[in-house]
């Protein structure tokens, strides 16, 4: 028999505007994206990058645990949080979308919440579509697979993006939520943000593949790689596959190619492994940069208007952090309230006594006790 070939398959790369500010004209019409979104896309990156300075100051001055910073990577949030709707469609994130979760409803102060140890920052709103911030490295996307099932089985009209990183796609539960998202053929977008780093490990030696795109054929799920610093590209890519998704046209398989300007976290040191060259050329490449250099050509921002929107994020940010840190403290019975649906006799004993052994819920016993041994 000859040989034949029985597959075949190519990954596009997706860029609309450029480090400069402009736009690809072929790929991008002003009626997907208004003028009016551009400018509260852009506003609300500044806020949000306002946010993370600010968290990492909280975390230097001994306020909260630790932080990840989500700077650089804003217009991968922000463009896809947009495509998806809010209160219709659902979020998996893992910690570094923050401007997703703000946009779909999150309170601000939550996040800075959570890294401040405070589990109540985890307690999503009622109507608030999306699962709390995920620290493991994958499981989210699991969650999103079986999300996704669900609406599929109670035939609505919605759909469910989860993020991650590239270090995540070297998990096994990267693997079998593909899989499982696939075969089944829910209405689930994959995002990659490919900030190019593992924490320490860069992506050329954590995986063998050219790109992380390539991995969705092995699922049979579409695949994009869009530059991920560019808003329009990734709403563009985000919106397309959301659509295709509630049409049962399939899973997709984003990977949105961007960069972590600061550390991992403020538990690491990049500078022991990462070379001040590469910092310094996506630095260049940051998308708050490139989107304002786009409305200022188009007359949409000046000097002013920048001044004023970071006032304004001084201001907001300003108030996050005082509920943040003004929340009353939590009530010790907030583990059995929070936990159990209804508690059983014993669980009821362990509240109202807040001890566990049958000497602490009742102290006489212990005279009892000591008895027994006198007299063995």
């Amino acid at each position: 028999m000859p040989i034949r070939t029985v597959y075949k398959a190519q990954v596009d790369h997706l860029q609309i505007l450029d480090e400069d500010g402009k736009v690809d004209d072929k790929l991008w019409r002003g009626d997907i994206l208004s003028d009016e979104q551009v400018v509260f896309a852009y506003d609300f990156m500044i806020t949000c990058r306002q946010l993370d300075e600010i968290a990492f100051k909280l975390q230097r001055s001994g306020r909260m645990g630790t932080y990840p910073q989500n700077k650089g990577q804003e217009a991968a949030a922000i463009g896809s949080g947009m495509a998806a709707v809010k209160g219709r469609d659902f979020l998996c994130p893992c910690y570094r979308e923050n401007a997703a979760l703000f946009l779909h409803g999150m309170p601000m102060e939550y996040v800075l919440m959570n890294w401040m140890g405070d589990e109540r920052g985890n307690k999503i709103p009622e109507g608030v579509n999306i699962t709390p911030i995920s620290i493991p490295i994958g499981t989210q996307m699991l969650h999103a697979a079986g999300i996704a099932w669900a609406y599929k089985l109670r035939k609505e009209d919605r759909c469910v993006i989860t993020y991650f990183g590239d270090g995540a796609t070297s998990e096994g539960d990267f693997h079998e939520a593909m899989n499982f998202a696939t075969v089944q053929n829910v209405p689930c977008v994959f995002f990659c943000q490919n900030n190019q780093w593992a924490i320490s490990v860069p992506r050329e030696i954590q995986m063998n593949s050219e790109t992380v795109a390539q991995k969705a054929f092995a699922y049979g799920a579409h695949a994009i790689q869009v530059d991920g610093n560019d808003l329009f590209a990734v709403y563009k890519a985000t919106r397309e596959a959301i659509d295709r998704a509630r049409a049962g046209g399939g899973v997709t398989l984003i990977e949105a190619m961007t960069y972590r300007l600061a550390d991992h976290t403020t538990a690491d040191d990049a500078r022991r492994y990462r070379d001040e060259a590469e910092v310094a050329s996506w630095r260049g490449k940051d998308p708050m940069i490139r989107l304002r250099k786009y409305l200022e050509g188009k007359g949409l921002w000046d000097d002013a208007r920048q001044a004023a929107s970071e006032e304004k994020a001084k201001v907001l940010v300003a108030e996050v952090v005082k509920r943040a840190e003004g929340i009353e403290k939590p009530a010790v019975t907030d583990i059995f309230d929070y936990t159990f649906a209804e508690l059983d006799p014993e669980l009821e004993l362990q509240k109202a006594t807040m001890r566990t052994s049958s000497i602490g819920q009742e102290p006489s016993q212990v005279g009892l006790n000591s008895g027994e041994r006198q007299h063995a």
